[in-house]
């Protein structure tokens, strides 16, 4: 719940500091006016009660003075950025106009004010954060980057904020934002310590004991740590001297995120974790001898100790698209550890460790009029991604060629540009693309031609009685679309030409004729069709009439009828409509049916959960293009869904067959004599079960076991679970 404004002394007291160190910073850069006007609109504010706490209970201008601070200090945005950023409040709350804005502050603090008011609409429309798309739609709508930038900034602020808030729901949806959106940003952008500060948060409030384990680890490991440090640095420090270098040298510890990774895929405790931290040596030298120093010092380290070619990074020839320029390499130690090292200069620390932001500083520019340069470069690197990017899982490549709209229901969908109403329709699925007949465009009605533009909120409409037509093809831009009209099209041909078939067998039934097949083609290639099915579509709408086509049919048989084969003609009575050549109904839902038939589709079940007849399943499109059946509960399901919700599909089983599926089933229990045998037995006497492997272990009593087996469906498994149970010492069966 929020509720009224009222400052605190403690507040009040922050504010004003707040205050005075960002006036310091950015007062070259404030116009005559904008000093006294923002006090004034800031006791106003605070006076009337005009803005509310927000859900955490905190004070909206005062986080709007941190963030203001954040974006000034760690950023290097001035004047513009931070009028933004300290009206927002009462923009967000109604309060104030972005044209009065425009009127009191200019035109570019509006435009920050307008990109952070679109994105602000775009949460409410409920997205999934999470997916690629959502991050290519918010970057899409920040016309200008500083929106971006103090979007980033804020969530940093307000992660710091919320370490003791009881809003336990609220503070997870915020800290899953900043882990899956937020901190691929500011890697993107070069910001490493807004990210490496976004993720070490996110980490402690969403997986608090591994955040702690971690962190207890470095403090116990701490003092060994520093004594290995300086033994490793010292003869460096040396020989460095000795070359005549100005340098310093640092040793940085991995950040407790980034530590956590390395567990998780290597599959290793903290012990295992062999690079902790990495050693930096910064050069003191103009920026026309940088690479000459950098790689002198490279060929010292590496004189000293033994490289690994493998662990390379040449940063310094090629920078990263975001600015990083570096040599790393690692090497081997004393002790025979293996330890990063990282050589650069005060310039690249300095953009390493402060992003982008750090150029412009580096170029002696003292006002805000020189970001102009600054934000069209970030613009063109959040348009590049990096082989070597150590975030590859986050992507986030902005192609212009994209729109991004959305379901009234808040789902996204991606399209190329240029798409329209009937592709959306058709992306659906093909029968409301079929009965398609317009929308309705963020509550505007518009035509199936209209093209969709990034943002909007589309709702088909729809009709029976509309059915596809050719000119369809010439409105949609999508493959897809193309290929279910191309689809409908010819199931409404095969529909018009059957009952066009059967009505002229009706007629010549009643006019007590009998229609001979051979005579029939020659009379459709007479009257000029090259396709049969041109001829009774023509029947079908009556541009052909019936009439005529039994006169010119008798003039054959009667005069110039085909007198090869057999023409012996057969009556319509004993016609027998072959139902197999009738057009199938499509099911509700575009499903994927999974059978040991299913031809033309490449699938597997996948190993991860081993999903067998009767489980709940759904499909996922690899990467290869095939797919692969998961379980519903599979340990993967829940981040493939978050992460890669558009490569899902439905899918079902089909008929049950005698198809024979592979399970694991972990067994605990007592080591008692004779229960592996008494387990084996219960198997062995099932039929049509088949025991592929068993592997037990034994240790203090106690056995714990994998038997995988080759069973039916999951009627079976859990039936063999059941009598698995009932075995004397038997703890637990669980399927794996």
């Amino acid at each position: 719940m929020t509720e009224r404004l009222e400052f605190s002394s403690k507040e009040k007291e922050q504010a004003l500091k707040l205050y005075q160190h960002i006036r310091e910073q950015i007062a070259s850069t404030l116009l005559p006016d904008d000093e006294s006007r923002m006090r004034r609109y800031l006791l106003s504010t605070i006076e009337q009660y005009q803005v509310s706490r927000n859900i955490f209970g905190l004070n909206p201008i005062l986080l709007a003075f941190q963030t203001a601070q954040l974006i000034v200090d760690e950023i290097g945005l001035r004047r513009d950025g931070v009028l933004a950023v300290l009206l927002r409040p009462s923009i967000e709350q109604g309060f104030l106009s972005i044209e009065e804005v425009r009127q009191q502050y200019g035109e570019s603090v509006a435009r920050i004010l307008h990109g952070l008011q679109r994105i602000q609409e775009l949460y409410q429309k409920n997205p999934v954060v999470e997916t690629e798309n959502f991050r290519n739609l918010l970057l899409s709508f920040a016309e200008d980057m500083r929106v971006i930038l103090i979007m980033i900034a804020d969530r940093v602020n307000l992660m710091r904020q919320i370490r003791d808030t009881d809003q336990l729901d609220a503070k997870r949806e915020v800290s899953e934002e900043a882990a899956y959106l937020y901190a691929p940003l500011a890697h993107k952008l070069g910001l490493y310590k807004l990210k490496s500060e976004l993720e070490d948060l996110s980490l402690k409030y969403l997986e608090h004991d591994a955040y702690y384990h971690i962190k207890e680890k470095l403090s116990e490991t701490k003092k060994s740590r520093d004594a290995y440090i300086e033994q490793f640095i010292k003869p460096i420090e040396e020989r460095l001297h000795e070359a005549g270098m100005h340098f310093h040298i640092k040793g940085r510890t991995k950040s407790i995120h980034s530590i956590w990774q390395k567990m998780k895929k290597q599959k290793c405790p903290f012990e295992g974790v062999y690079d902790l931290f990495a050693i930096r040596i910064i050069i003191d030298t103009p920026v026309e001898s940088e690479k000459m120093h950098c790689w002198q010092a490279f060929a010292i380290v590496t004189s000293m100790y033994q490289p690994n070619p493998k662990r390379l990074r040449d940063w310094l020839s090629v920078p990263k698209s975001n600015g990083y320029e570096s040599l790393h390499i690692t090497v081997l130690g004393p002790e025979k550890k293996w330890v990063e090292v990282q050589i650069r200069t005060e310039r690249m620390d300095e953009v390493a460790e402060r992003g982008v932001a750090a150029h412009w500083r580096y170029k002696g520019v003292k006002s805000e009029s020189g970001l102009d340069e600054w934000l069209t470069n970030i613009r063109s690197m959040l348009e590049t991604s990096d082989g070597l990017d150590a975030m590859d899982q986050f992507k986030m490549d902005l192609y212009e060629d994209e729109v991004f709209v959305f379901t009234p229901k808040g789902d996204l969908f991606k399209f190329p540009k240029g798409a329209t109403v009937l592709d959306f329709a058709y992306h659906i699925h093909s029968k409301i693309g079929n009965a398609c007949v317009g929308a309705r465009i963020n509550n505007k009605v518009v035509t199936i031609r209209q093209q969709l533009q990034s943002g909007d909120q589309v709702e088909i409409m729809t009709s029976s009685s509309q059915k596809p037509r050719q000119e369809w093809m010439t409105i949609v831009k999508t493959s897809r679309a193309k290929s279910k009209i191309r689809l409908a099209l010819k199931e409404t041909q095969v529909k018009e030409g059957l009952f066009a078939k059967e009505m002229l067998e009706r007629k010549f039934k009643n006019k007590k004729l009998e229609l001979d097949e051979p005579t029939m083609q020659h009379l459709i290639k007479k009257m000029g069709f090259k396709e049969v099915s041109d001829f009774y579509r023509q029947i079908a709408s009556g541009e052909l009439d019936v009439n005529t086509v039994i006169d010119r049919y008798i003039e054959i048989q009667q005069g110039d009828g085909p007198t090869t084969g057999n023409n012996v003609a057969e009556s319509a009575a004993n016609f027998v409509l072959d139902e197999s050549r009738l057009p199938k109904e499509h099911v509700d839902e575009d499903v994927l049916v999974i059978d040991r038939n299913l031809k033309g589709v490449d699938y597997q079940l996948a190993r991860c959960c081993q999903p067998i007849y009767g489980d709940k399943v759904f499909g996922f499109v690899t990467v290869s293009g095939g797919i692969k059946i998961h379980r519903e509960d599979c340990p993967n399901a829940p981040e493939l869904k978050k992460r890669f919700g558009y490569r899902i599909v439905k899918a079902k089983w089909s008929g049950k067959g005698s198809s024979q599926y592979e399970i694991t089933l972990r067994v605990i229990g007592n080591d008692d004599i004779g229960i592996v045998n008494n387990l084996t037995s219960i198997i062995s006497r099932e039929e049509k079960l088949i025991l592929r492997s068993i592997n037990i272990d034994s240790h203090d009593g106690l056995f714990s076991g994998n038997l995988t087996i080759m069973l039916n469906d999951t009627n079976r498994m859990e039936s063999l679970i059941k009598k698995l149970r009932t075995v004397k010492g038997v703890k637990q069966v669980v399927r794996l």
